[in-house]
């Protein structure tokens, strides 16, 4: 049976070069959440504030969209594994900030850390994939968006991961450590990858007109489909995500923690194993297919409205989270492979850059609703209201999207 995953097998045995980016940015994406475990850690042995933690959570998207905008405008001036390189070396030097932190009860350098490492993942997710885009044959976009749902699916299986199980055994200053040695392995990887990699010199004068391309307006209806897929995901799916621990709580108020960190285990499990299932032959069609992507999104939704219900069977919430997350990274697989796919290599890093803020920003306005409806009324409350206006939304959206394209 032919997957994403045997799809990307292939393009790693046949590119020397992406074996070396996909180590470099797994590595990366441990660094980047044993960051966040240092930071949330440390914050409630504080006990900070609510507000300061809800800062936290904000600090970590909203720069992303400032930095996206400039990895676009690097795309056309400079390679974009130079921007890889240099946003890594960056990622190492801000960890200078958590180490004061620590050092000095220094609340603000904490979340100075959480805002410059989103600005550079901001900045490096065009890169990457114009990187992908000009690497990789037209045959061999799957492998990409196998490795991108690798990627996301890294930073909780594998640096949240290890930093919960570190976090009470080893002093802060020893994942520091530990997060500065994944930053400067990451950085080897790639400067090893410059060397193989043949497609890496800038072409301005390919890219200069790409702003006059990608103008809404003149986009096709494939591909706006293309570039609202991850906010249409993005508003959908966060206020879910961002409830996850709320609802373990209302659940399970006696064992809040005990039941929330499994729960987010298999969110992570269940986004890693979705896409990797799918037949890569078939992405397109699966992309084009507005009943798969409800089906999918109303799956999604459904498994977190039953999860109540497995308040006595901790293994059946279990199941139900993973289900979800499944479902929902397949619309995030589908999202990624349709920029890939239906932009060439001058618009693709300003595709992706817009697939992005878009995401950032239907992200937290979903999830600051979402807050204030379940400050006020409750996190089952805010999830049903929230996540059924969304998907209503969504729905209406691809519909529209869909007539366009028939005519």
């Amino acid at each position: 049976m032919n997957t994403l995953l045997l799809a990307l097998i292939r393009a790693l045995r046949s590119h020397s070069w992406l074996r070396f980016i996909g180590c470099a940015y797994i590595l990366s994406s441990l660094g980047n959440g044993l960051t966040q475990i240092i930071v949330f850690g440390q914050l409630l042995h504080w006990q900070a504030s609510p507000a300061t933690l809800t800062l936290v959570y904000m600090l970590s998207m909203l720069p992303s969209f400032i930095g996206s905008l400039w990895g676009e405008t690097l795309c056309k001036k400079v390679s974009p594994l130079r921007i890889l390189i240099f946003t890594e070396i960056l990622g190492l030097l801000a960890l200078i900030f958590p180490l004061y932190g620590l050092l000095h009860h220094n609340i603000p350098a904490l979340l100075a850390v959480q805002c410059w490492e989103a600005l550079f993942t901001g900045m490096s997710y065009p890169a990457l994939t114009l990187l992908f885009k000009r690497g990789l044959h037209h045959d061999e976009l799957p492998a990409a968006t196998a490795m991108e749902t690798i990627i996301f699916a890294s930073q909780v299986l594998l640096g949240t991961g290890l930093g919960l199980l570190l976090f009470d055994q080893v002093s802060l200053l020893s994942l520091l450590v530990i997060d500065a040695l994944s930053f400067a392995a990451s950085v080897a990887l790639l400067l090893m990858s410059g060397s193989v990699f043949k497609g890496i010199a800038p072409q301005p004068e390919e890219t200069a007109p790409v702003t006059q391309r990608l103008l809404w307006r003149c986009l096709s209806p494939l591909q706006k489909r293309s570039i609202m897929l991850l906010p249409a995901l993005a508003a959908v799916g966060s206020p879910a995500m961002a409830l996850l621990p709320a609802l373990a709580q209302e659940i399970r108020p006696e064992d809040s923690a005990g039941l929330a960190l499994p729960l987010i285990f298999a969110r992570s499990l269940g986004q890693l194993c979705g896409p990797l299932i799918l037949n890569p032959d078939k992405l397109q069609r699966y992309s084009a297919n507005n009943g798969l992507l409800m089906i999918c999104l109303g799956g999604f939704i459904g498994s977190y409205f039953l999860l109540p219900l497995s308040a006595s069977f901790t293994y059946v919430g279990l199941g139900m989270i993973f289900s979800a997350h499944m479902a929902s990274n397949i619309v995030f697989a589908l999202g990624t492979f349709g920029v890939l796919k239906n932009f060439t290599e001058t618009q693709v890093a300003k595709a992706s850059a817009m697939t992005w803020r878009g995401q950032i920003l239907t992200a937290t306005f979903s999830t600051g609703i979402t807050s204030v409806i379940a400050q006020n009324f409750g996190a089952f409350t805010a999830l049903y209201s929230i996540s059924m206006f969304s998907l209503a939304a969504v729905g209406v959206l691809l519909w529209i999207n869909g007539l366009r394209r028939t005519r």
